[in-house]
């Protein structure tokens, strides 16, 4: 049975479909829906020191906004979250702390890598996660 679902977003529109799969699962099995997106501490602490607060503000505002977009494709209540590390580690660990059933991802984030058949979170993600991990790919 499942009964938590978690889906991580970071408001790409490759993650899309990987919403809309995780919400259907979550409506046939009437479990509860996560939604979280990480902010990567790698873009922060990569930038010059004097706009690294600003540029923490604008990524968590993207986050928002992606948690948002969440919420408005379902009426179902969203749980959502905002976190700041490495993604496929907090994705990873939220699974657990949530004690999740499932964790859906998109295959390729908003940085479009194109590796054989999955982004560098998502492989880390499948690799990594406790709990089984849905990838969902893109329609073309």
């Amino acid at each position: 049975m499942i009964d938590t679902v978690v889906v991580a977003t970071d408001g790409s529109a490759s993650v899309e479909r990987a919403v809309d799969v995780a919400l259907d699962l979550a409506t046939r099995f009437d479990a509860e829906v996560h939604a979280l997106y990480v902010i990567d501490e790698s873009e922060v602490d990569g930038s010059p020191e004097e706009l690294r607060d600003e540029l923490r503000d604008a990524l968590e505002e993207k986050g928002q906004d992606a948690l948002d977009a969440v919420r408005e494709r379902t009426d179902r209540e969203i749980v959502t979250d905002v976190r700041e590390g490495r993604p496929a580690v907090e994705i990873s660990n939220y699974a657990r702390e949530q004690d999740a059933d499932v964790v859906a991802t998109g295959t390729r984030g908003r940085h479009g890598e194109h590796r054989f058949l999955l982004g560098s979170v998502a492989e880390r993600v499948v690799r990594s996660c406790p709990v089984p991990v849905l990838s969902v790919r893109q329609l073309a």
